[in-house]
């Protein structure tokens, strides 16, 4: 490892409160924010994906946001490499880098949780195992070769596996298996925010509608026409089920609904994630102030590692 100090690294579940915390942080240890969002990356998906307001954006200066078109592709050792180029940057400044984020593999790529793989999605699983051998076969030549020739071609479950790593990571597993044996060059303080799940949600819900009023859908208007199912940004929640809603297929009020219903389920799974993740300091943030929230942080930063014990409610 090539640094001399752990870097601060703020996780948690949507809504939670990490964006104003790593921004207080970054203003009294003199630092700079790399954001560690899937979807925070893409231009134009901005209300449904909750970026740090320009207010925010203005008093520190945040990394690795609204650096692709949402047509591209971006996978996750792209963002690995980028991640590493902007702390080296960060530093090469004197200032200190503070990694902030809540998408489980750009976490996981950077503390190295995350190979052999993401969790199974349900949705996607059954999307491919409805696809014949044959169908499934010929995509998994087209897009990992490597994985191909050593999966026999009647191997069904090592196909679909294969296949949806590649839809998750956007990666395919033959270069998953021989890039994530290389260790991050940084170890990191990791900082988790937790919240009681009724407050949680109540908040997430109202997320939700601030964002509708404040135009989510006339941003998925403007996204529709370029974008495509295919495609990772048109995956996002609050975009997707806006584009049902244009397409016709769902009411506008089943499409609100939907948004809210499945922006739970997903601080949910990060929940589930991270406290598998080893090594996080948990705060819980339930009726604090960030000015407490941060003093807490704090304690944890700039305590020696061999005395973090037992404060703050302790690891995970």
């Amino acid at each position: 490892m090539k640094n001399e100090r752990a870097l601060p690294l703020i996780l948690g579940p949507t809504a939670v409160g990490k964006s104003l915390l790593a921004v207080a942080l970054a203003e009294r240890l003199n630092g700079e924010i790399v954001s560690a969002d899937a979807r925070a990356i893409y231009k134009g998906l901005t209300i449904g994906t909750a970026k740090p307001p320009l207010e925010l954006r203005q008093r520190v200066r945040h990394h690795l946001i609204d650096i692709k078109d949402p047509t591209e592709r971006y996978d996750v050792m792209e963002f690995r490499r980028d991640a590493l180029r902007a702390i080296e940057e960060i530093r090469a400044r004197g200032k200190l880098p503070i990694v902030v984020g809540g998408s489980t593999l750009y976490i996981s790529v950077l503390t190295g949780t995350f190979f052999a793989g993401p969790k199974a999605d349900p949705q996607l699983r059954q999307r491919l195992e409805s696809q014949s051998q044959e169908q499934l076969r010929q995509r998994l030549e087209e897009i990992d070769p490597e994985a191909a020739r050593r999966i026999h071609p009647n191997d069904r479950v090592r196909t679909v596996r294969a296949l949806e790593v590649y839809e998750l990571t956007g990666l395919p597993i033959s270069r998953w298996q021989r890039e994530s044996k290389v260790p991050f060059p940084y170890n990191f303080t990791k900082i988790g925010l937790t919240l009681d799940r009724r407050v949680l949600y109540e908040r997430i819900n109202a997320r939700v509608d601030a964002m509708i009023a404040s135009g989510l859908l006339e941003e998925a208007r403007a996204l529709r026409a370029k974008l495509t199912p295919e495609m990772p940004a048109y995956r996002t929640i609050g975009y997707e089920e806006f584009f049902e809603f244009l397409d016709g297929k769902i009411s506008y009020e089943e499409a609100v609904r939907l948004i809210k219903k499945h922006s739970r389920e997903y601080a949910k799974r990060q929940l589930i994630y991270f406290k598998r993740e080893p090594g996080v300091w948990w705060i819980d943030v339930t009726g604090k102030a960030t000015e407490d929230v941060l003093t807490e942080a704090l304690e944890v930063i700039q305590r020696p590692s061999e005395k973090k014990l037992g404060t703050l409610g302790g690891r995970a």
